[in-house]
């Protein structure tokens, strides 16, 4: 599988319209599960965005496959509670890059524990999830806004 030149870089001001239109995406949304109550909120996505680009509690990048910006990866939370999260566009999905970026923000977030979550029925992303070292520990059930109902979730996590 050829995933191309994958790179992370800090996030630019001309990266959040392509993440706008990522998250947009209804069948991205349906993976996802666990969205914004309102993606296309254009003002509440600039406020999210500028929110997390400026905690020192997120390291957020932008994942760039052969110079394109195809996603973006962050770390985020408290010490001892902090999370992984990822966003890949859907035209990219099933070559390699989540996982490629994944693998370089945990090389550069050495901390451990992190944890993860995603929908139990989101094979992609727990594949990901797995191949980077994750393993999944609990099931939940919560509310997924992008599916308009209560949903199963796995939680993983990854120690080293």
């Amino acid at each position: 599988m050829d995933t191309g030149d994958i790179a992370l870089r800090a996030v630019h001001d001309s990266d959040l319209p392509v993440f706008y239109r990522q998250s947009n995406d209804p069948e991205s949304l349906r993976m996802a599960a666990f969205t914004a109550e309102d993606p296309a909120d254009r003002d509440a996505f600039e406020a999210h965005w500028a929110r997390i680009r400026t905690s020192p509690d997120v390291v957020v990048r932008t994942v760039l496959c052969d110079g394109d910006v195809v996603g973006n990866a962050a770390v985020y939370g408290k010490p001892g509670e902090r999370e992984v999260t990822y966003w890949i566009d859907r035209a990219y999905w099933g070559r390699g890059i989540a996982t490629a970026a994944l693998r370089e923000l945990l090389a550069e977030v050495t901390e451990r524990p992190l944890y993860a979550r995603a929908a139990a029925d989101n094979a992609g992303s727990l594949r990901v999830l797995e191949k980077c070292g994750f393993r999944v520990f609990a099931r939940d059930r919560g509310y997924a806004p992008a599916r308009g109902a209560e949903i199963d979730e796995l939680l993983l996590t990854s120690t080293g």
